[in-house]
């Protein structure tokens, strides 16, 4: 698992990983993924980092703490018995949950020295990359801070990291002349989750965190059905579903159509309350230092904070495989509508991809230079060392090639106004560009963008709730679609592409953070060249997001997106506009009129990033031509 560079240790790593996590959590059917987003557990599915391909130290340990805190919870937490006890004021209900997973996590590493390693790690590096949670002064904030490092000292028995050392004892004899008798007794109880619950609200109430909340359940009654239902509404909270319908009829009854999306959404919320590096508060602002995913570092330089970008919160956004949108038959049903209109394009696009394939076979043709000194011996001239065994020039090597691995990937626009022809020759592009660049050996990633519904979806719903607080920033539900992962074969997306045809799919767009992800995504991926190129119809635009911010508050994100990836990224960004002039966004670009023009667009342009002097990193950024 430690050589450099090693695909197999890659591998060997995640299939350990995989299998610890199932043991852990004891239950052999947990789904184990390892993705580009945050580790998260939805339901029977456990997300996980995916690790970089030279395994870094750091990564490999970061990545271990945080499999080991999710495979703990799902062992030793009861959701019941928690939402059951847990206060409603907000910092209140924090630090209930912190201390819920400080439990579990002493419970796991009591009997696992190296479970209580990674952990103490883990929890070091989340201390070192927010100085801020560290900060001494009179703040309930920092009061709670100190606690919670108190109570990981006395149910771990792991002295308090040193740079954290300054906070503690500040706040130590306070916490210990209020609370001190609740702190000695929590480890003593910490293996029955409900006797515990009870000690973490009497230590709120030693400490004055809000104890007197309105709506605060009895501490003695047992949970009942009432219990059950919030932890059902709980859990389909975070996919949108169980919320406010959509308001317009292409996608009411949207959770039928589909395969349900089941997920423990108590277990999401417990988790990114118990990350430090998560969302809270609620207006979903990040208190932490961390860059985070919808801004390209340092884009908000010089720029007043209430203009920056950002999400009002990202509970409710989605990255999601194409196959767990529909069911299998009604993938096949869509699959067979798509090669249905397939059929006179066929001719036409097979032609344009047959000749970028013998573009890129070309320039992966091997050469060799012969009669050389040193080198494979070559084989035509073994006579010659036979008669002559004192001649040196009978040696060969192979010519350098200047083509390089390569991956692609085809991010499309899964709105609205993408409705009709333009996404149906999308898909069938999309679907006869994976076929050929496979037969090439290059590997193709197919993403789609959208939002999981109209008019801001739970977002704004929440919005609504928190009391429509100013400036909140985008104000919708993201879904990101998978439709084909570079790794895969063609053969098993096959299904998936026609899944853009779907009544209901396509709703608003928002540009600007669906190419970071996609750009992020290719950072990960070995190759030595990555493509990214963005098929879209204009603007992003968002009527939720746009009706309670600046009119050109997506757009400039979007700019400021582009910019970044154009001038510091090491990722070839080309875009295609149907129907509308995408070249005042990107310098890399080209806009068709008839939607049909798009497959050979399509094809022109890769095999013109495929030539070191046109498009590549090595010169002067060009505007396409069609």
């Amino acid at each position: 698992m430690r050589k450099r560079n090693d695909p197999q240790s890659v591998e060997q790593f995640k299939r350990a990983l995989t299998s610890t996590v199932k043991a852990m959590a004891g239950t052999p059917q947990l789904e184990v993924a390892f993705t580009f987003e945050p580790p998260r557990l939805r339901g029977d599915r456990v997300n996980l980092r995916a690790p970089m391909r030279n395994l870094p130290e750091q990564q490999v340990a970061r990545i271990r703490g945080e499999a080991d805190q999710i495979s703990l919870r799902v062992r030793h937490h009861d959701a019941r018995i928690h939402m059951a006890r847990q206060p409603q004021g907000e910092l209140s209900r924090r630090l209930y949950e912190s201390c819920e997973q400080l439990r579990i996590e002493a419970l796991g590493g009591r009997n696992m020295t190296g479970v209580r390693g990674n952990l103490a790690r883990l929890q070091e590096d989340q201390l070192r990359e927010q100085p801020q949670r560290l900060a001494v002064d009179g703040s309930p904030e920092s009061l709670c801070e100190a606690a919670l490092l108190l109570l990981r000292e006395r149910l771990t028995g792991v002295p308090t990291p040193e740079i954290a050392r300054d906070l503690v004892e500040h706040w130590r004899p306070m916490i210990e002349s209020k609370a001190g008798e609740d702190l000695a007794r929590l480890p003593e109880i910490m293996a029955d989750q409900k006797r515990f619950s009870e000690g973490v609200r009497d230590l709120l109430s030693d400490l004055d965190i809000e104890a007197e909340t309105e709506g605060e359940l009895d501490e003695d009654r047992e949970p009942d059905e009432a219990d059950d239902q919030a932890e059902a509404e709980a859990q389909e909270q975070p996919d949108g579903e169980g919320g406010e319908q959509s308001q317009d009829g292409d996608d009411s009854g949207q959770s039928s159509e589909g395969a349900p999306e089941t997920g423990d959404g108590e277990a999401d919320a417990d988790m990114a309350a118990s990350d430090p590096d998560s969302e809270s508060g609620a207006g979903g602002e990040d208190s932490s230092s961390r860059v985070r995913p919808w801004m390209p570092p340092g884009s908000n330089e010089n720029e007043p904070a209430t203009d920056v970008y950002h999400p009002y919160t990202t509970e409710f956004d989605e990255v999601v495989e194409a196959s767990e949108l529909a069911t299998e038959d009604e993938l096949n049903r869509l699959r067979g509508l798509l090669d249905q209109q397939m059929t006179h394009l066929h001719g036409v696009i097979t032609k344009l991809a047959n000749r970028l394939q013998r573009r890129l076979l070309a320039k992966q043709s091997r050469g060799w230079e012969f009669d050389l000194d040193e080198g494979l011996l070559d084989s035509s001239k073994l006579a010659r060392v036979v008669v002559q065994p004192l001649y040196s020039q009978t040696y060969k090597r192979e010519r350098d090639t200047d083509f390089r691995d390569t991956v692609v990937t085809l991010l499309i626009d899964n709105s609205g106004s993408m409705r009709g022809r333009p996404i149906s020759v999308a898909a069938m592009s999309a679907d006869i560009l994976a076929r050929t660049l496979e037969r090439c050996g290059v590997k193709v990633e197919i993403l789609g963008f959208t939002t999981r519904d109209w008019k801001g979806g739970q977002s704004r719903k929440k919005w609504l709730d928190g009391g429509k607080p100013q400036t909140p920033g985008r104000l919708n539900d993201l879904r990101h679609i998978v439709y084909k992962s570079a790794d895969w074969p063609w053969r098993r997306a096959r299904k998936n592409l026609g899944l853009m045809l779907r009544e209901g799919l396509l709703k608003e767009n928002i540009d600007g953070e669906a190419i970071l992800w996609a750009h992020n995504r290719l950072l990960a991926r070995p190759e030595n060249r990555r493509i990214l190129m963005v098929i879209s119809d204009g603007a992003p635009v968002d009527d939720s997001t746009l009706s309670v911010n600046s009119s050109n508050y997506l757009d400039r994100h979007l700019r400021q997106v582009i910019e970044w990836i154009e001038s510091r990224s090491p990722v070839d960004l080309v875009a295609i506009g149907i129907g509308h002039d995408v070249t005042r966004y990107y310098k890399r670009a080209v806009t068709i009129v008839d939607a049909e023009q798009l497959g050979g667009t399509v094809m022109n342009q890769l095999a013109e990033l495929f030539d070191e002097d046109q498009g590549g990193r090595g010169g002067r950024p060009t505007r396409l031509r069609h």
